[in-house]
């Protein structure tokens, strides 16, 4: 095992010595989501000088950096006389730096302050018809990359080579939380986002994840397969039913038209027809394909017949970050006889200096908890059904 904490202020400068005696670290990577990670360490007055407010934690693998970002809960002390604990223990949390991106906020004019904002209507900001990737790179650099207000910016964070990949996709946001936005846009081509610390620089990334469903396989043969639940089940919604166009109520801002868009997913054949309305208020038309693409991410959550939960763990001849990654497809046997392919959501680290380490996998949409706020906060934010945008 070859693990190394180091603790960094905001501007990636190392602060103290690696952190020593340290004696569990758990760490969970996400597929689109903030990390989630702790540490539990002795309570040394040199360790509690470094877990400061503002600073960083750097997991360091086999020379490598296996995540990077802010302390959110930089200590969480226990002393206890009775069990003899010295100067007691102390747990760090921590996330990877997309944590600090999810704190902002889509400006509907990011070159203005909030206090600037147009005050006569309720403006958007529109993206008709571009590249899904540009779109997210965009966003990122507007609201908190280099390209965003001084006030704004996220220090040392930059933009990382373009992937191209991703299609062309529309959206209009105002004031929704930055990940949620981004999310929206991902979701289609099944995009992937994330942060990663290369040298002096925080850089924001998209990727297309692979389809390894061939050569990634899991099963309780292979002896990869830790436990899994499989469900079959009804859809939610076979119709989603997206309005958008202007409010029926405003009277300040006509003419107050109604777009329709129906996007069905054919389940209703299998089962039976499922209604649900989608509210995309302030987007005037499907020209760019926006309320279709509302209605097609909103069946990815209501429509899915077969969900599938599992962990699976790393063996010599398949290992998470080698063979596969956050987003990839990978296949899984079920003993029933039935493979299901499905995505790679979470990677996790678990080590201790007597055990080693440990990385198992979570495939399928397991909605596995996490103690992380900034997780709590962000996790479900992208596919909320229904909403009312700000407006």
């Amino acid at each position: 095992m070859a693990l190394q904490l180091l603790v960094t202020d905001r501007n990636l400068n190392v602060v103290g010595d690696p952190l020593s005696g340290w004696t569990r670290l758990a760490c969970d990577l996400n597929h689109n989501r903030p990390a989630s990670g702790q540490v539990d360490l002795p309570a040394r007055p040199e360790v509690m000088e470094l877990l400061q407010p503002g600073h960083r934690l750097v997991v360091i693998r086999d020379q490598s950096i296996w995540c990077a970002g802010p302390l959110e809960e930089p200590q969480d002390y226990a002393w206890d006389l009775a069990q003899n604990a010295g100067p007691g223990t102390v747990t760090a949390r921590f996330s990877d730096d997309l944590a600090r991106v999810a704190g902002y906020l889509t400006y509907p004019e990011p070159t203005k302050a909030f206090t600037a904002q147009d005050t006569v209507t309720d403006r958007m900001r529109v993206f008709t018809s571009q590249n899904a990737e540009t779109i997210l790179r965009t966003l990122v650099n507007e609201n908190c990359g280099p390209g965003a207000l001084a006030a704004r910016r996220i220090e040392r964070l930059v933009l990382d080579t373009v992937a191209s990949v991703g299609g062309t996709r529309s959206l209009s946001t105002r004031f929704v939380p930055l990940l949620d936005a981004c999310r929206e846009v991902a979701a289609i081509d099944g995009l992937g986002f994330r942060t990663r610390q290369v040298g002096d620089q925080i850089r924001f990334g998209v990727y297309a994840p692979a389809d390894r469903t061939s050569d990634a396989r899991f099963s309780a043969g292979l002896g990869n397969l830790r436990s899994l639940r499989f469900t079959l089940a009804a859809p939610t919604a076979t119709s989603e039913l997206v309005q958008g166009g202007g409010d029926p109520d405003d009277e300040a801002t006509p003419p107050n038209v109604r777009v329709y868009v129906e996007v069905a997913s054919g389940a209703a054949a299998d089962w039976y027809r499922v209604e649900k309305l989608i509210d995309k208020t302030g987007t005037d038309s499907d020209v760019g394909g926006e309320l279709t693409q509302a209605g097609t991410l909103a069946l990815g959550d209501d429509n899915p017949q077969a969900s599938l939960s599992t962990v699976t763990v790393d063996t010599e001849d398949l290992q998470a970050g080698r063979d596969f990654f956050l987003g990839d497809r990978v296949t899984v046997a079920l003993p029933t006889g039935l493979e299901v392919a499905d995505v790679v959501q979470t990677i996790r680290l678990e080590a201790t200096p007597t055990e080693g380490e440990f990385v198992t996998s979570v495939i399928g949409n397991s909605d596995k908890s996490t103690t992380t706020a900034t997780v709590r906060t962000v996790r479900d934010l992208a596919r909320r059904l229904g909403r009312l945008e700000a407006r």
